[in-house]
């Protein structure tokens, strides 16, 4: 991608970022904590991420209206619709996930 100038980049990878929102959006059934689990990021991570962005460039993006970007709606609804509760083994996947980056820092 070096080769590509800067305008070129850019568009690529909102492209491949609104892909990656699309393909969350057509599995909903992928919990975050399991993305919390594999990958170490999650749909709310990826808010927070557009939130930071904006802010580094000067912008004033709502963390609320970024999950809601990133969800397709309003996280309390999709929280409703879609979240089941955590299974004790996610939950003690999570932790030994977390403990692991403790040992790595």
């Amino acid at each position: 991608m070096h080769h590509l100038d800067d305008n070129t980049r850019t568009e690529l990878e909102a492209a491949a970022f609104r892909r990656l929102l699309k393909h969350l959006d057509d599995n909903k059934d992928v919990q975050n904590i399991d993305l919390m689990i594999l990958a170490d990021f999650c749909r709310n991570c990826l808010s927070k991420w557009l939130v930071a962005a904006a802010e580094e460039r000067g912008a004033e993006l709502d963390y609320e209206a970024a999950r809601e970007y990133v969800y397709g709606m309003s996280y309390a609804e999709w929280k409703e619709k879609y979240q089941a509760p955590a299974t004790p083994e996610q939950l003690a996947a999570l932790e030994a996930r977390q403990q692991k980056k403790k040992g790595q820092a």
